[in-house]
C-alpha cells in the first residue's frame, strides 16, 4: 500500500498533478525567473542600452531548461519557440518589469507576500518539468538511465546551467560562479529530484508517478518559500552532505592548505632580501669614538 493511499492522498495528488500550468503557473514562472534576471548587476542598465539582449537574457531565463534538454536529446533547441503564446506571455512580463511607468509592476511582484506566492507557483512547475523531461527521455530511450536524469536535471534547472552564457549576453565572463562547481539548492534538488523520477519510471520506486509529483513539488515549495522569505541560501541538504560526503568522497586536507601556504611563502621569502644583520655593540662604541674624534678636531 503506497502512502499516498494509506492518508487518502491519492485523489487529490491525482487532482494535482493535471492541473494545467498554463497559464497561471507559467506566468508566476516567467515572473520569478525575470525578477532574478533584474537583481543581476546591470541588468537594468543593459535593458536601456540594448532591449534586444537584455530580451534575449529573459527568453533564456525562461526557456533556458528547455533549450538545453532538446540540445542533449538531438531536437531542434529553438523548436518550443513554435509555442507562440508562451514567448508572447514571457515577452510582455519581461517588458513590464523593466519598462512599466513609475516601475509599478516590478514593485507589485517584488512584495514579499507577492513574491513567496509567484515562488511557491514556480516550483510547480518545475517538477512538472523534471518528471516531463524523465518521462521524455524514457519513452526514446528505455533503459537509458543517465540520458533521463540528464534531461530531467537540465529541464529542472536549465536556466542556472547556462548561466555563464546568459552572462556572456550581458557582456559578464564569470568562469568562477559555474553552477556545475557550486550547486544551488534548486540545481541540486532538481539533481536528486530527477534520480527519484528515473527510479519511479522504471519502476524501482513503488510510488505512482502523480504521488511522487505531489509530494516532491510540497518539499520543494516549503524550502523554497522558506529560504526566500528568511533571505537564506543555505542548503536543507547541508546536514547530510556534512555527514555523507566525508564518509564517501574524503574531506579536504589541511595540510595541503598548509603545504600550499609554505610555498608560497618561501618564495615570497626568496623574493626579498634578508634583512640586514643588527650591528654588534663593538661597532655602535667604534662608531661612537670615531664621531667623538671628528668633534674634537
Amino acid at each position: 500500500m503506497e502512502l499516498a493511499g494509506a492518508l487518502q492522498l491519492g485523489e487529490l495528488a491525482a487532482a494535482f498533478a493535471a492541473l494545467p500550468v498554463f497559464p497561471l503557473f507559467d506566468t508566476a514562472y516567467f515572473i520569478v525567473s525575470i525578477l532574478y534576471l533584474k537583481y543581476e548587476p546591470g541588468a537594468v542598465e543593459m535593458s536601456r542600452k540594448s532591449p534586444f539582449a537584455s530580451w534575449l537574457c529573459a527568453m533564456l531565463h525562461c526557456f533556458g531548461s528547455y533549450l538545453l534538454a532538446d540540445l542533449l536529446l538531438g531536437e531542434s533547441p529553438i523548436d518550443y519557440f513554435s509555442n507562440n503564446s508562451s514567448v508572447i506571455l514571457a515577452t510582455a512580463v519581461w517588458y513590464l518589469i523593466f519598462f512599466c511607468p513609475m516601475n509599478l509592476f516590478y514593485k507589485c511582484v517584488s512584495f514579499l507576500p507577492m513574491k513567496l506566492i509567484f515562488v511557491a507557483m514556480k516550483e510547480v512547475v518545475r517538477v512538472r518539468k523534471i518528471a516531463a523531461g524523465v518521462h521524455h527521455a524514457h519513452h526514446r530511450y528505455h533503459h537509458g538511465w543517465f540520458i533521463m536524469m540528464a534531461t530531467g536535471w537540465v529541464k529542472g534547472s536549465g536556466v542556472a546551467l547556462l548561466s555563464n552564457f546568459e552572462q556572456l549576453l550581458r557582456g559578464v565572463w564569470k568562469p568562477e560562479t559555474n553552477e556545475v562547481l557550486h550547486m544551488s539548492f534548486p540545481t541540486k534538488a532538481s539533481l536528486y529530484g530527477t534520480v527519484l523520477f528515473t527510479l519511479q519510471q522504471t519502476h524501482w520506486l513503488p510510488i505512482s508517478e502523480a504521488n511522487l509529483i505531489f509530494f516532491f513539488t510540497m518539499f520543494m515549495i516549503v524550502c523554497k518559500v522558506f529560504m526566500t522569505a528568511t533571505h537564506s541560501h543555505a542548503s536543507p541538504f547541508a546536514p547530510v552532505e556534512n555527514c555523507i560526503c566525508p564518509v564517501f568522497f574524503g574531506s579536504v586536507s589541511s595540510g595541503h592548505s598548509n603545504h600550499h601556504h609554505d610555498q608560497h611563502g618561501g618564495s615570497h621569502e626568496g623574493s626579498h632580501p634578508p634583512p640586514p644583520l643588527a650591528k654588534s655593540k663593538e661597532e655602535l662604541n667604534e662608531g661612537t669614538r670615531k664621531r667623538k674624534a671628528k668633534k674634537a678636531e
